[in-house]
């Protein structure tokens, strides 16, 4: 329906047509600026466009289909700094906590955090304790200090406490764990904030209200200025662009839902008057998700617009001013992660919201990683036995050539897949952490049928994927019985070796490991390392020739392979084979959804090498719907 519409709207279809054509070409520059043969990530600073990022190597122009190549992933952008970052006021150890009813919401409590008459809130429960520090650190690196945390149980308002983050109880009684997206705990927590809203709106303040799995890139509160006439200011899961730079979106075009992750409320009678509404019919009918019943109210009236230049429009009773914040800078995890649009339009994002993803709480976390925005402890970036790390190879043939099909995608993540299944044995067998490599895709995942990506947006082809599209993330960090399963493999995103966090030592205790021919020059099963800080390493290598020679170099924090290819023949021991086997079978995740069957989708198989005439189609029968254990 927004399609049809944009289509109606020629003026400013022909733009974004335009645009479109332009991320057509920026898309091919893009993908061979990722292509190139130097052994670190291009991931040091953010520029969107530069020369060059576009510049193409003759090298690389001038090889072969069949040739393997290397393959980096572009930069995110940095979230903004400002010199003078506002200090957490750490209460004395010595002191003795405040009693609970110190803590309790009141018009004196968000005042002495107000500034410019807003307050920025976001809640959550301790399973979320980390998503909120690294939001609360985000806004201090900003500069920003007006905001509020509200603890949903007693054990998150301590830890928060203890830490200087300005916090209140919201009285919530609610679990300590991740409650899990859809359960009945978790629409308990949309309907705390529908009663939250309604309780900081008659203390007179605009508020930003903010989902904890969402991170501010840049001071938001200039832009939401440039709006004084709204009254609700909304994030969207528009995935298609309806203007190409940071006005609001038009709001006849979006075809999606508004999505309450994100949105700013005025201290106005009409937001107050929605406000309550939405409240009584959530407090009503406790199957009602909250963000749906936000639209179907906001929707009972919607139209005409309030003037010509805005992007405003009269919703809800008809005098409630909407404005849907532009999807290109106030991102989901769609037009962030995968479509990187706000780099294709060359505009500068505010925020990224963890939606359109897989793998649960944990797939939040593993994106905001890869984009190196979450904010870890020390130890995260030390783990006991160190890092192994390898340089994917794909040849060029499986990247660019030919068409983005289902047959051409599956054919992508398989050879990159061996890779991976070869690095997660080896990691097991020297104990150390293995960093995932970038992950490249030729077509998109979503929850419903689609022809490869969504028509109207951005998605280039191939594209850098989150990890979560193929791999299930949360089963990959899960403790499972090792009897059962053999030795847990911990991992580490893809960007690790290049985020700031990690610490300097780290890198001055690297190995180079080179996979060669046995029998050739300097190529033998020793530890000699060459004086440029190499170590020549046979191919095909087995078990007892791995524990011999690397445990040499078990004090070494990063262990990094030349390639994964022919690195491993295969574990000595049958039982030890067989649990490792078993572990990262269940490491794979599907791809959704072709158009033309059902159930529609395909299931990932990590040894689909073994299974002569394998084929990416969906399941048969429902006999066949499982997944490949």
């Amino acid at each position: 329906m927004a399609c049809e519409e944009v289509a109606n709207s020629r003026p400013l279809f022909l733009t974004i047509y335009t645009v479109v054509i332009v991320g057509i070409v920026v898309s091919t520059l893009y993908v061979f600026s990722a292509i190139h043969y130097s052994s670190s990530a291009a991931l040091s600073s953010f520029s969107p466009l530069s020369n060059e990022d576009s510049r193409l190597s003759d090298q690389t122009l001038n090889s072969s289909q069949s040739e393997t190549i290397r393959v980096v992933p572009s930069a995110f952008p940095e979230p903004q700094n400002v010199p003078k970052k506002p200090v957490l006021n750490l209460p004395p150890r010595n002191k003795k906590m405040p009693p609970l009813k110190d803590f309790r919401l009141t018009k004196e409590l968000v005042q002495q955090r107000v500034k410019d008459n807003i307050i920025i809130v976001t809640f959550g429960n301790y399973a979320f304790m980390d998503f909120i520090l690294t939001w609360v650190k985000q806004l201090n690196d900003l500069g920003l200090s007006n905001y509020l945390v509200g603890a949903m149980d007693t054990k998150l308002l301590e830890a928060l406490y203890w830490k200087g983050v300005p916090v209140f109880d919201m009285n919530s009684h609610m679990s300590t764990v991740d409650v899990g997206w859809g359960s009945p705990t978790f629409h308990k927590m949309g309907r705390e904030k529908v009663i939250l809203i309604n309780s900081i709106l008659p203390f007179d303040y605009e508020l930003l209200m903010c989902d904890t799995d969402m991170v501010w890139l840049k001071n938001p509160l200039p832009y939401l200025a440039r709006y004084p006439g709204a009254d609700v200011l909304t994030s969207s899961d528009q995935v298609i662009p309806t203007v190409v730079d940071d006005s609001l979106e038009v709001w006849k075009e979006v075809g999606a839902a508004y999505n309450i992750g994100i949105f700013h409320w005025r201290p106005t009678e009409s937001a107050k008057k929605l406000a309550k509404e939405w409240k009584e019919l959530l407090l009503a009918d406790d199957n009602i998700w909250d963000q749906n019943g936000f639209n179907d109210i906001v929707h009972r009236e919607l139209g005409p617009s309030v003037d010509e230049d805005s992007g405003l429009v009269y919703a809800y009773d008809g005098t409630l001013k909407l404005g849907i914040l532009p999807s290109s800078i106030f991102c989901s995890g769609h037009t962030y992660f995968v479509q990187g649009m706000y780099q294709q339009l060359r505009l500068e994002p505010y925020a990224v919201h963890t939606t359109f993803q897989y793998a649960g709480t944990e797939g939040k976390r593993h994106r905001l990683r890869e984009a190196m925005l979450f904010h870890d402890p020390p130890e995260y970036y030390n783990p006991p036995g160190g890092f192994l790390s390898f340089k994917p190879s794909i040849p060029k043939s499986l990247l660019l050539i030919g068409k983005h099909t289902i047959g051409s995608h599956f054919k992508l993540i398989n050879y990159q897949m061996k890779q991976i299944r070869t690095a997660l044995a080896i990691a097991s067998l020297l104990n150390r952490t293995l960093v995932m490599p970038p992950l490249w895709c030729r077509i998109d995942r979503l929850w419903f049928p689609h022809p490869g990506v969504l028509e109207g947006s951005m998605t280039r082809q191939p594209f850098l994927c989150p990890l979560d599209h193929v791999f299930e993330v949360n089963v990959m960090l899960k403790e499972l019985p090792e009897e059962e399963f053999g030795p847990r493999i911990d991992i580490r995103e893809y960007s690790i070796l290049d985020n700031p966090s990690l610490p300097s030592e780290m890198k001055k205790s690297w190995l180079d490991v080179h996979l060669c021919k046995e029998g050739t020059q300097d190529c033998n099963a020793s530890n000699n390392v060459t004086s440029g800080g190499v170590l020549r390493f046979p191919k095909h290598s087995n078990e007892e020739t791995f524990m011999r020679v690397f445990s040499s170099f078990k004090d070494v924090k990063v262990i990094q392979f030349s390639t994964m290819q022919g690195a491993f023949t295969g574990f000595t021991n049958k039982e030890s084979e067989d649990r490792f086997r078993k572990r990262v079978k269940h490491y794979t995740g599907i791809w959704c959804c072709v158009t033309d069957h059902t159930p529609g989708h395909i299931y990932y198989d990590m040894y689909w090498d073994e299974k002569p005439g394998w084929k990416p189609i969906p399941p048969q029968t429902s006999a066949d719907d499982h997944p490949p254990w």
